[in-house]
């Protein structure tokens, strides 16, 4: 059973930020911790939507928008790239933590890189040439590193 708690938090930063958790998994971060996060990454001012969701409402949301038949770790959806933008971000919990154990990454930074990620479209920035991937990976690193967390592109070697 997932629960569908809702936090609404303002700041200063003129970001209105809304926290929609829609799932029981483990290991979520709390809201402190996306309201860093979206700030880090924020170069203007917005009004957001994340919203954390269960593989069926993932599945679904990716199937009617962008048609594919698979949950995904995110989707921006953006209403406004005007200031303030206007914007919601889904963030599906269990691909996210399978990913991280996966990746042999911890489940905290990987959540801040996925909720850069999403700020970042929401913004404009876009990954489908090589350039622009490389603009956003170079951008996305740099936000990532500056919270302490280690570069989501580097390569983990295992022994």
């Amino acid at each position: 059973m997932s629960t569908n708690k809702q936090s609404d938090t303002s700041s200063q930063c003129e970001l209105k930020l809304a926290i929609q958790f829609a799932t029981d998994s483990i290991g979520v971060p709390n809201e402190q911790l996306f309201r860093k996060w979206v700030e880090a990454a924020l170069n203007k001012p917005a009004e957001v939507v994340i919203r954390i969701v269960d593989i069926q409402e993932g599945e679904a949301l990716n199937h009617q928008f962008r048609g594919k038949d698979a949950a995904t770790n995110v989707l921006t959806f953006v209403y406004s790239d005007d200031a303030p933008l206007f914007g919601d971000i889904v963030l599906c919990a269990p691909i996210i933590s399978g990913e991280a154990k996966q990746q042999g990454k911890e489940l905290a930074a990987h959540y801040a890189h996925l909720t850069v990620h999403g700020i970042l479209h929401l913004q404009g920035y876009d990954h489908i040439s090589r350039e622009d991937a490389a603009i956003m990976e170079s951008l996305e690193t740099k936000i990532i590193t500056n919270l302490n967390y280690p570069d989501p592109y580097a390569i983990l070697v295992t022994e």
